[in-house]
Formats: C-alpha cells, sequence, structure tokens
C-alpha cells in the first residue's frame, strides 16, 4: 500500500501581545479628608442647633438650620463620589 502524503502543519505563531492600556491614577488624598469634615460638621451643625434649643448656630435661620447641617452632609456624600 502507498504511503500517503503527510501535510505540513503551519508553525504555531502566538497571538499578538494585548496592549494594555496605562491607568491613570491621581492623587486623590484631599477626598477623605474633606468628605469626613463636610460630615461632621454637618452633624456638629444639627446637634448644636438642637443642644440650644433653636438659639445657636444661627438664630435668624430658625429650624432651616437642620437643612444647612444636612446640605453640608450631602456634599460629603458627594465629595465620596470623587474617592478611588
Amino acid at each position: 500500500m502507498p504511503k500517503s502524503r503527510i501535510r505540513k502543519k503551519a508553525d504555531y505563531t502566538p497571538p499578538p501581545a494585548k496592549q494594555t492600556a496605562a491607568i491613570r491614577l491621581t492623587n486623590r488624598a484631599w477626598v477623605a479628608p474633606v468628605m469626613l469634615a463636610l460630615f461632621l460638621i454637618g452633624l456638629a451643625w444639627i446637634v448644636v442647633f438642637y443642644v440650644t434649643d433653636g438659639s445657636l448656630p444661627i438664630d435668624q435661620l430658625g429650624n432651616w438650620n437642620i437643612v444647612v447641617g444636612f446640605g453640608f452632609i450631602a456634599a460629603g456624600f458627594g465629595v465620596s463620589t470623587q474617592w478611588k
């Protein structure tokens, strides 16, 4: 019986190396202290308002002092979105 021809296999070529995108990490060391400061200022504002029966921190704002305190806390949450 005649011998069949042997097929030549193509040489193995590895797939091209993946180009990894350089991840640019920026220094955001300011985020955590600012976030915590805003949280604490908001909390202190609300606590001072309740402890002084509304005479402090700003007497003319009345119950709007609560909104100001929660505004500081909301700003802290807004800054927290920049944390990586």
